[in-house]
């Protein structure tokens, strides 16, 4: 008698990547993914070369200026103050994802995810030089002679090229982008530019070109949790179990099931199993067998399966966008759930507060700090003085000619070193000022809260203010 292993074994973590090779489909999915594609490209590669003009800053129309700690967008300049806006855009961004998968599920995945807008490319430029998936599929199989090399060459060439150029326009957002153009193939940009562009053109050229779908099934972070925002009635990708397989099963077509009238009176489904739903997914599933953790909800099975019912003259929807709710009842989920409305209104919410902090911005940001060391001084006439660091900063695009007032201290005399009488702050600039301040001691007063204010002597901006205190003793 042999003996029985019973020894328990390590579960596999990790399986190795099988290549996929997804083939081309037509349709309306295809269709909106590639146009989202296109727009999404146009939008990152065009942007840093568009101009802008500006009274001071760089002319270019989206900047990332960390020297000058400055962020451009068009008429827009974000300065180290302003960085509530940024916190409050990652906020909208978090929850505009909440909505979108509480209405479609993983839509962001399959249309708008840079992984598969880079993804795609890729396997656009793999389709060119290697033909689709049946010819792909051979050149894998085949040795590694002249055609094999030549061809595997070209395309990772192609992608290297892409990755690149990915890798030197997210380097051109944070400088001028003609300037470093020139600077970095003459071999003068600074090294931060090299470095960031070769690292981003090899995880673009590793994420896009090898790893592809394994980024979206075990390193991104919201195919993870993306359990826990569906519920029954979330629109996701799914496959009509019940007519596609009836009674008695799915079925290939063959003598006596070529109908829609055959198959139903044998109890047969509606699917005849030819696979194209699993041919053209770009992560390799098979949507019949339900909801998958691969699955990017890109819709590309739905255009395969509909072309087959289209081609048999059957009604389409064997596989299309649809909750579990649906599937099990045939009713349609209203779209205005207590969530999606929950999460529409934080969204509308957060866009609001949001736009309110833009158009809300203050045109001028002063600080006043007083100094310590000392804190007082008695003056030789019995007076006190109180010293400050006055610190302006200017974010409009012109200069500003202001005018300092204290108010809440009686007989106080204010002194601007450098015999300052107006205080001018250049354009998207700031200046310091050391401010001494002389009042005569008041009986039991031991410290005072006093406020400083700013007027713009043309008058078109607000009187700002900033209190402080003044001690005595």
């Amino acid at each position: 008698m042999s003996a029985v292993d019973l020894t328990e074994k390590e579960p596999e973590l990790y399986k190795a990547r099988e290549p996929i090779h997804p083939k081309s489909i037509k349709g309306r999915f295809r269709t909106f993914k590639t146009s989202m594609l296109v727009l999404a490209y146009a939008v990152f590669f065009l942007l840093p070369w568009v101009r802008w003009e500006r009274a001071v800053g760089p002319g270019q129309a989206v900047m990332f200026d960390i020297p000058s700690r400055r962020y451009y967008l068009f008429d827009l300049v974000i300065h180290p103050q302003d960085m509530f806006l940024l916190a409050g855009f990652l906020i909208l961004a978090a929850w505009l994802l909440f909505f979108v998968t509480g209405l479609v599920g993983r839509a962001f995945c399959g249309y708008f995810c840079f992984q598969t807008l880079w993804t795609d490319v890729f396997m656009k430029i793999e389709y060119w030089v290697q033909g689709d998936r049946n010819k792909r599929m051979k050149l894998e199989k085949q040795g590694w002679d002249a055609e094999k090399i030549w061809k595997k060459g070209l395309t990772i060439f192609l992608w290297t090229l892409v990755a690149f150029w990915t890798g030197f326009t997210f380097t051109a957002y944070w400088a001028d982008a003609p300037q470093l153009f020139v600077a970095f193939f003459t071999g003068t940009a600074n090294s931060a530019a090299y470095i960031t562009t070769g690292i981003l053109t090899a995880t673009t050229l590793v994420a896009a070109g090898f790893a592809r779908e394994q980024v979206c099934i075990y390193m991104c972070p919201y195919a993870r949790f993306q359990a826990v925002m569906f519920d029954k009635e979330s629109l996701l990708v799914s496959y009509d179990v019940n007519r596609g397989e009836g009674s008695t099963g799915r079925k290939p077509l063959q003598k006596g099931l070529m109908t829609l009238e055959e198959r139903h009176a044998a109890g047969t489904g509606d699917c005849i199993d030819c696979k194209l739903c699993v041919q053209v997914c770009p992560t390799g599933i098979d949507i019949r067998d339900g909801l998958q953790l691969a699955c990017i909800s890109c819709g590309l099975c739905i255009d395969a399966c509909n072309e087959i019912m289209d081609k048999r003259g059957w009604p389409e929807g064997l596989i299309r966008y649809a909750s579990e709710k649906e599937l099990e009842t045939g009713v349609k989920p209203s779209l205005f759930k207590f969530r999606t409305i929950g999460y529409g209104i934080a969204t509308l919410l957060a866009t609001g507060l949001l736009l309110y902090g833009i158009f809300n911005m203050k045109p001028v940001d002063f600080a006043v700090e007083q100094i310590r060391q000392p804190l007082f001084v008695v003056m030789s006439d019995g007076t006190v003085q109180n010293s400050y660091q006055l610190k302006i900063n200017n974010k409009e695009q012109v200069p500003l000619e202001l005018e300092l007032e204290l108010k809440g201290l009686k007989d106080a005399h204010v002194s601007i070193g450098g015999n300052f009488t107006t205080l001018n702050i250049p354009a998207d600039g700031t200046r310091n000022y050391l401010l001494h301040v002389r009042a005569p001691r008041e009986a039991g007063v031991s410290r005072q809260i006093i406020r400083f204010e700013l007027k713009d002597k043309s008058g078109r901006l607000p009187v700002i203010q900033q209190e402080t205190s003044f001690n005595f003793r």
